[in-house]
């Protein structure tokens, strides 16, 4: 059994969970930042019913501070998973933009038994992996976690660049997290453009397909792309879509992608020049019209961010640990 095939099976265990949420889900949490200032790199929770329209719980202040869980003191890019164990799982960028944006060299892992308590730690890769090439990271972006169904394991994948020259753009790697979601372990090339990618996300259609999204930007017109692949080996099983995924001709950062209950896809990015967050919609994952814009002021103002469903429950619960008073 090959990593590439475990890998596969791992993401093929994404749709089998997304469907069964539907089933006991009735409405949806967006994780996110708000901002490129140090006081609004934090993680914020914002609440939907609907999956298009948001309301910012405890008055749009972080839910837990960015300098109690990051070495740099400030934190991006928040992506949440339900987990099955019965924790959930959110990674994020261990980075404080106003030191520029090569200046981040690690993420910071967390896990959580309600979304209101969090456990976290931080890989640090100059430490982490010292006298290899990962020593050498100075960016280590939007990470994400997958579950590995065959080995009962969770997957961290994130893009790198180092200053050694070799990881020359940003590519895609992958590393299988340990038992405690503390560490992560080995990474390993998930694939390589020819030119700098980051911002990956991942998910299964109904019929088995994976649908592997991403910013590239080593092209003229920088924006969101996809592979469609039959599995998750490499070569003639991924295929590059045409075109361009975002519903718009300005810049794009951060794809997300997640269902809604009657079955409708959406595909979420921060038009991060524009002022604005774009939600599209799309029957197929292939074709993706945009059925409206979130400006980025006022009480809710999200950047790169993920969603996942929640339950009644879980919804109460974080309504009455992050209320707006």
């Amino acid at each position: 059994m090959t990593l590439r095939h475990s890998l596969w099976l791992a993401l093929a265990f994404v749709a089998t969970a997304s469907l069964s949420a539907k089933k006991t889900t009735e409405a949806y949490l967006f994780t996110y930042f708000t901002g490129n200032a140090p006081e609004q790199e934090q993680i914020c929770y914002a609440i939907s019913d609907d999956g298009w329209n948001y309301t910012p719980l405890n008055n749009g202040q972080p839910i837990i501070a960015s300098k109690d869980i990051a070495r740099t003191g400030c934190v991006r890019d928040p992506h949440i998973l339900r987990g099955e164990d019965g924790y959930f799982y959110m990674v994020v960028t261990d980075m404080k933009s106003s030191l520029g944006w090569s200046s981040n060299r690690g993420i910071v892992l967390m896990r959580s038994k309600d979304m209101v308590h969090w456990k976290t730690s931080t890989v640090h890769f100059p430490e982490r992996y010292a006298g290899t090439m990962f020593a050498h990271v100075t960016r280590v972006w939007a990470p994400q976690t997958i579950y590995d169904e065959l080995t009962g394991r969770y997957i961290v994948y994130f893009s790198i660049l180092t200053d050694d020259g070799s990881c020359p753009y940003d590519r895609v790697y992958w590393a299988y997290a340990n038992k405690d979601f503390t560490d992560i372990g080995t990474p390993h090339l998930l694939f390589d453009m020819g030119s700098a990618s980051i911002d990956t996300d991942i998910v299964r259609d109904d019929e088995g397909l994976l649908h592997i999204f991403f910013k590239t930007e080593g092209s003229r017109q920088k924006g969101i792309k996809q592979f469609v692949a039959k599995d998750f080996y490499k070569g003639k099983t991924w295929e590059l879509q045409p075109g361009w995924c975002q519903d718009t001709d300005k810049a794009v950062e951060g794809a997300g992608v997640f269902r809604l209950h009657d079955g409708t896809w959406v595909l979420m990015y921060d038009c991060y020049t524009s002022g604005h967050y774009q939600f599209c919609k799309s029957s197929d994952l292939k074709v993706f019209k945009q059925v409206q814009d979130t400006k980025t002021e006022g009480a809710f103002t999200p950047r790169h961010g993920t969603v996942i469903a929640i339950t009644a429950k879980e919804k109460a619960r974080l309504l009455k640990a992050f209320p707006n008073k």
